[in-house]
Formats: structure tokens, sequence, C-alpha cells
């Protein structure tokens, strides 16, 4: 076979030659033992959970190390592109923490662009050409509807399904034969010519699963499309070398890609990244467990975390507690540190299933949110409100100093142990609605309509502003006393059955009627918060109710 011929045959014309390349693209100046990671989402317009596992890894051990992250798009896939798709990822990304410091539409080094693979296919095809002259690339002409009944052949062979030995129709063409094809106007795609025996078992150190066993590749997979365009795979290996990536961190689906790509790596001579492979993460659902999915789990796009207002520092607590064993030791140590100290290594990464656990992550929202001022739960509900929330929420920061009374008792902030109510923008913006607006009541009373009403009524006539908390609760027991409830609680322990109820059935009808809620901070401020004349309106709009 004439390759030399053949390769100006399927890509006529003059390409960039390897030594070009090697100095647009040079090795990087950085310092020893620093890695280079990368991102390399596809614009599909659904930016998930793996995709953040990921992306924080990548960036964890880049900067720990003094390396760098970058963000690739790999676009060779026209069907599945979205618009806007590239800014939503970085977009959703940076809400995260996760930075990258060069990539497509960052704006920072250029060096290694472009980071779009669209715009990158000249040099894609450079290195096709040379595969070609080599003996390694030839083209595939089989149609769909072939490679089609192929397939059903060899399922019916109970055989491995896939373009190889002897199914690999195309491979042993002559010169003669694809000149005639080529003058026949028929289309085809280049495919690579493998030299791997799936029976031979490889041995390969995996960055976090250890070592593991291996079958060569067999497969003469396609590299490059009927369009000219690359596959993932081809583009991968070449984009990954000139960028001069150290390390790829990605998802266990990829595992069994791993030969395709090894071998990739050789046939055009270049030396492999280190590889990792991530656990998926699970759920439990029952007794078994299973990966999480877009279809079934909104908490699988990271749009939920966004839409629903979880505070990204806290979601970025629980990633990393997936993410490294030895995290969640250190966050206990270290609770309120900048999550840059963390010594993130993917040694500590797991090797099997990691199980996501909505509930644990609840925990930590309330946790890191209990240690904001209110100042600073302020500007998180603010931001989360001009995005997500209504009209109405958007009033409640008109009167600022309001708002911040609000969020101190709330947050208790002023107390001695903080209260960890909130754990997300949405759930706490809907608990603090009642010192905005008469919300629709929560809790249903304990007592029947006559005692309610006798009970507010009395309470009414003898409400004065100025009591102070103290002056206020001793009115509570009195009015309790007066309706046949125990004005203390240990009397009322000590002989349950003299009474209608103890003094807080009492202070809990105040609260559901001013409040909607049975259960909520300090009454006596809520209504200093609220004032003398919300206060005695909402409690007369109770005594109308009608259950």
């Amino acid at each position: 076979m004439q390759y030399d011929e053949l390769a100006q045959l399927l890509l006529p014309g003059k390409y960039p030659s390897r030594e070009e390349l090697e100095k647009r693209y040079p090795p990087r100046n950085l310092p020893k033992g620093a890695e280079v990671t990368r991102l390399a989402p596809s614009p599909t317009g659904f930016i998930h959970l793996g995709n953040l596992f990921v992306a924080i890894a990548n960036e964890r051990i880049a900067h720990t190390t003094g390396g760098k992250v970058f963000l690739r798009i790999e676009d060779t896939d026209l069907k599945r592109k979205v618009d806007g798709a590239v800014e939503a990822v970085i977009e959703s990304l940076k809400y995260f923490s996760v930075s990258f410091d060069e990539g497509a539409e960052i704006g920072k080094d250029e060096t290694y662009a472009p980071f779009y693979q669209r715009q990158r296919v000249e040099i894609y095809q450079s290195y096709a050409k040379e595969l070609i002259k080599k003996g390694r690339a030839y083209p595939c002409f089989c149609t769909e509807e072939e490679l089609t009944a192929l397939r059903e052949e060899q399922k019916a062979n109970k055989e491995l399904t896939g373009y190889y030995g002897k199914y690999a129709k195309c491979r042993n063409l002559s010169l003669e034969e694809i000149k005639e094809n080529l003058k026949a106007g028929k289309p085809f795609v280049l495919r690579l010519r493998s030299e791997g025996n799936a029976e031979h078992k490889i041995k390969f150190h995996d960055e976090i699963k250890g070592e593991i066993t291996l079958s060569e590749n067999d497969q003469d997979v396609v590299i490059l499309k009927s369009d000219g365009v690359p596959t993932y795979h081809f583009a991968h290996a070449v984009d990954d070398h000139l960028m001069r990536t150290t390390l790829v961190l990605r998802g266990e689906e990829w595992l069994a890609s791993l030969p395709i790509h090894l071998e990739l790596f050789s046939a055009l001579g270049f030396e492999h990244p280190r590889y990792g492979h991530n656990c998926s993460i699970m759920k439990q659902e029952g007794e078994t467990r299973r990966k999480l999915s877009k279809r079934k789990d909104p908490e699988f796009s990271l749009s939920f975390y966004r839409k629903e207002g979880y505070y990204p520092r806290a979601v970025l607590v629980y990633m990393l507690t997936l993410l490294n064993s030895n995290f969640e030791e250190w966050y206990l140590i270290n609770p309120t540190a900048p999550l840059e100290e963390f010594p993130f290594t993917a040694k500590k990464m797991s090797k099997s299933g990691t199980l996501f656990d909505l509930s644990k992550l609840n925990d930590i929202c309330k946790k890191e949110l209990s240690q904001l001022s209110e100042e600073e739960m302020a500007n998180f509900l603010e931001e989360w409100t001009k995005n997500y929330g209504s009209d109405r929420q958007k009033e409640y920061f008109s009167d600022r100093e309001y708002l911040l009374r609000v969020l101190q008792l709330c947050m208790g902030t002023q107390s001695k142990k903080r209260r960890k109510d909130f754990e997300t923008a949405s759930q706490a913006m809907e608990m603090i609605a009642y010192f905005f607006d008469r919300t629709p009541r929560v809790d249903e009373y304990r007592v029947d309509l006559d005692t309610r009403r006798a009970v507010l009524q009395d309470f009414s006539r003898t409400y004065d502003e100025r009591d102070d908390a103290q002056v206020w609760f001793s009115k509570v027991k009195e009015l309790a006393a007066a309706h046949g409830f125990a004005a203390e609680m240990k009397d009322y322990k000590a002989a349950p059955e003299n009474y209608r109820g103890s003094v807080s059935d009492v202070a809990e009808i105040l609260r559901i009627a001013i409040t909607g809620k049975a259960n909520t901070p300090d009454l006596w401020t809520i209504m200093q918060i609220l004032g003398r004349e919300e206060c005695l309106s909402r409690l007369s709009l109770a005594c109308e109710e009608e259950v």
C-alpha cells in the first residue's frame, strides 16, 4: 500500500507539521510536581452533580500542586449542542467556587487556545493524515445499514459487537478499491488500524483505583467522522498532549474506553497522561443503591441547588466529604477555615460507589448558614431572590434595618447559641415571610374555637408593646390562670388533670395567631419587631376565623 498517496487522497492539501504544532503548543513552565488538569464537558445544556464532582477534584489537585486547570469544550457532536450551554457550565461552576486558569470563555491565558474542539479540526486532521502515512489509519465506506447488519450477525454468533478482526470489512481494501469508492462519491470515516489483541491483558495504574487489569484494544474505532470532524476518542488524545495535560480525572464510565485511549496515544507517539477514574455517585433506594439519574432525581442537576438556594460553600463542603475520605475530620477541626487550605489528594478518593445523602447536605447547610452574620445572610438571600424570588419577596429588602432585625432573631446572632433553622435560601425566605405578611396558617390550634377567641380577646385588651419580656410573660401567665390553664409548668406536671393545659398551650395560641406556626423564635421579640398595630390586627383576624 502506498500510504503517502492514500493520505493525500483522503486528506488533500497541506497541514501543519508535527514540529510546527509542538512549537505552537510548547511544554508548560511549571514547578516540579505541578499538575495540569482539565474539565472537558460537551455543550449539551445539562450540567450535573457528576460534573461538579470531577470539576472540584481537578481544580483542587491543580491548585494544591501549583499547577493549572483549564476548561475545554468538546463540541464535536453538533446534534447535542445547546446554545448558551458553555456559559451555563461556567456560571454554574463559578457559583460553587470552581475557577479555571484558562479555557473557553475564561479570557485569561490563550497559549493553548482554541479551547473549542470544532475550532481545532485542522490540527486533528494533521495528525490523522500522519497516521494514514504510517499505515495506522484507513478509510471505511460501510453504510449504517451494513454496520447494523454486522452487529446483528455478531449478536447471533454471541460475539463481542464492534468493528474488529474479520468484521473490519474495509480494513484491507486495496488502494485501487479505495480510489473506486472515492470516485463513486461514497462517504467514508477514518478508522484506527488497531494492533491490539483482546485476549492480551495489560496492567495499568489508575490514580484512584490503584492497579487494574485491562484487555488490549482490538477495535478499529472511528477517529474522523465523514464530515472530517474527530470523535471524542481521537480529539481528546491530541488535545491532552498539546495542552500538556498531566492528569485526567474522570467518571468511571470512561474506564471501558481506556484501552482505546492508550492505543491512540501510542499510535500518535505521545506519552499519555495519568488517569484516575472516580466512583459513581449513588443513591440509597430501599435496600439497594443505584446511580443518581437526571430522569429520576432532580438533585442530580446543578440547577436544582441554585433554584433552591443552597449555600455554595455548604455544597462544596459536602462534595469534599464525598471526594476525600479525610476531609470530614479536617472540617470538624477547621469549620471556618478556607477550604483551599485542605490538602486534597487523588489518593484519598473513594475506589467504590459514593453514597449521596441529601439530608446530610441539608445538615451541613444549616451549620454553614448559622455561622454567617445577619449582614452576610441578608446578602446571600438578596442575591438568590434577585434570580429566583417572587416580586413580593424582593420587597423584603426595601427596609434593610427591619430585615436585619428579623435575621438577628431567626439566626440567634445575639444569643449564646446560634439557631440552625435555615437550610436554603428558598426555605429561609418562606420561614421569615410572616414578618412581612400575614401568611396562611401552617399549624392547627389545639384548643376549641371558643377558648381560642376568649384567650386572644383578653390578651389583646392587656397587650402593651412597652412591656419588657418579663412583664409580657407574667401577663401570659395571668391569662393562662384566668382560663383554666396552669400558670406554672411545675403545677401542670404535678397534676395535669386539674387544668385544661399549661401556660405553654396559651403561648402556642398566641404564637399561631401571630405567625401561623406553633414553633418560632422568641414570640415577645417577634411581636416587638412586628409592632403593636400589626400584632393587634393579626390577633383580631385570628378571632374572626371560624376554624
